[in-house]
């Protein structure tokens, strides 16, 4: 059985590569519009025919983080907002988000954010008062791939 010459099998590849990252851009997109809705990788996997194993390993190499991390992100930017409106209580905001445990929204959150999402919810109000929504998103936007910085003990 002949294999094509090596320009064959890289042409061949790049395209598969560009198939995989189309493949991909489509489950972080339904991720973006799908938030609130009950996702897991399994579903998002069978979405793009592949295995669910697949899908994360290439997920996490494209965007550097797996796709339950990515969508959790999501959850978390969304319900920061909503908290910052003040009108919501932190329950009413983890469920409105997709959220189904009030202790996985709150310990995500805290990892993310530095702080309880009560905690937020109190100061955020006054930090943002009279700032543009655009403006407080940007700027209250959680930190990506890495837990939120605890400030260093300083040495006297």
């Amino acid at each position: 059985m002949g294999y094509g010459t090596i320009s064959q099998v890289t042409s061949r590849d790049a395209a598969a590569h560009l198939r995989d990252l189309a493949r991909l851009r489509s489950v972080r997109d339904r991720i973006d519009r799908e938030y609130a809705q009950p996702l897991d990788v399994e579903a998002l996997a069978r979405g793009v025919h592949m295995s669910a194993g697949h899908l994360s390993r290439q997920f996490r190499l494209a965007y550097g983080e797996s796709p339950y991390g990515y969508l959790m992100t999501r959850r978390i930017e969304r319900a920061m907002a909503l908290l910052r409106r003040g009108d919501l209580s932190v329950t009413e905001v983890c469920f409105a988000v997709g959220c189904s445990s009030l202790g996985t929204f709150s310990t995500r959150f805290t990892e993310l954010v530095g702080m309880p999402p009560s905690t937020y919810r109190r100061q955020a109000a006054s930090a943002t008062a009279g700032m543009p929504s655009c403006v407080a998103k940007q700027v209250t936007r959680p930190v990506r791939n890495r837990e939120a910085r605890v400030a260093e003990p300083q040495l006297a």
